[in-house]
């Protein structure tokens, strides 16, 4: 089996312009043929800044994954919502959702999805690791809140709520247990 290869995120293997640099996007993907698990990978956006962290996102996938067509987000976890952005000389389409389900959406020509569960921009490092590790694990199958939940970033990390605020209700009661490698 090949190892998730972490991209951004490894002081050896720099895929984004400037990714050594502190706030730079971190992206964790999958990059075996099998994808047989719910996700493709994970992004770790560093701020909710969409302008300054999509284009450097979405410019490494397509030099991983080819042109792509579409990118899905969640509206609420963006402080802007474009309809479109240029990458690499290609027009690519945003779409918005209000499903607030932690997830992005690459489609890469008509139909070829990948998954991805977005990590909020606030979460502590170790926090947000172990969630990107989760994500692209062969055996997972469950949603990117259940992911984030089980590695204890909270639903105040996922809304950006001030510490205080009323916590949103959970979406699921029962425990996730992440098998161990």
């Amino acid at each position: 089996m090949t190892p998730a290869r972490l991209l951004a995120d490894s002081g050896a293997e720099p895929m984004l312009p400037g990714a050594a640099r502190r706030g730079a996007a971190r992206l964790r993907m999958r990059t075996t043929p099998r994808r047989t698990g719910t996700f493709d990978g994970a992004w770790w956006p560093r701020s909710r800044d969409l302008d300054s962290r999509l284009p450097e996102l979405l410019t490494v996938l397509t030099a991983h994954v080819g042109p792509l067509a579409r990118v899905g987000l969640d509206a609420g976890a963006w402080d802007e919502r474009p309809g479109r952005l240029v990458v690499e000389g290609r027009s690519v389409r945003l779409d918005w959702s209000a499903v607030g389900d932690d997830t992005m959406i690459v489609t890469r020509g008509d139909q070829d999805h990948f998954l991805f569960p977005v990590v909020p921009p606030q979460t502590p490092p170790a926090l947000a690791r172990a969630a990107m590790a989760g994500a692209v694990r062969d055996d997972n199958d469950v949603s990117a809140a259940r992911i984030l939940a089980a590695t204890g970033v909270t639903a105040a990390d996922r809304t950006g709520a001030p510490p205080g605020a009323p916590a949103a209700p959970p979406q699921e009661s029962r425990p996730l247990h992440l098998p161990r490698r």
